[in-house]
């Protein structure tokens, strides 16, 4: 669903959050780099582009680093993957190449609006605080696959894991 860099800025801000709630105000590239996976030249790269935005903050020199620059209870997911995944007006239709909007729909338009809006609704409602609180708002069902018995288990189950760690 997010692109490569779209999921290394995620992850890069909740590392980020992670560490301001334990007491770290800044982390180095470096850091980052290592608690997310994410290759160090490429992460410094999507970390100037969320500075940039205003995402996040950085210093230059030894004591330097990054910083959240918004709270993460006001810091929506979409904010941060639409620097990245730009939402694209959908401009021609799905049942050919001619143009299809509102005013000239074709038949799969208002459905395919309707999909389009519900992918993107989580990510709009969704807050960084929400992901480290662990919240249980409701998934689209094209999200994680969260049912019932053994596999909600084992999704808490790796839910908690990460918590811990």
């Amino acid at each position: 669903m997010l692109s490569a860099t779209a999921d290394h800025a995620v992850r890069a801000v909740l590392a980020l959050a992670r560490a301001s709630a334990g007491g770290r105000r800044q982390l180095r590239a470096d850091e980052i780099a290592v608690a997310t996976g994410a290759p160090h030249n490429y992460l410094a790269k999507t970390l100037n582009a969320l500075a940039k935005a205003g995402v996040v903050t950085s210093a230059r020199g030894p004591a330097g680093g990054f910083t959240l620059a918004a709270a993460p209870d006001s810091l929506t997911l979409a904010r941060i993957v639409d620097l990245f995944d730009a939402p694209r007006p959908h401009s021609r239709c799905l049942l050919g190449n001619a143009p299809c909007d509102p005013n000239n729909p074709c038949a799969a338009h208002a459905r395919w609006t309707a999909v389009m809006h519900a992918r993107r609704e989580p990510l709009a409602t969704t807050t960084i605080a929400d992901l480290l609180a662990g919240s249980t708002a409701p998934v689209p069902a094209d999200g994680p696959e969260v049912s019932t018995g053994a596999t909600a288990t084992a999704a808490q189950q790796s839910q908690d894991h990460h918590a811990a760690a």
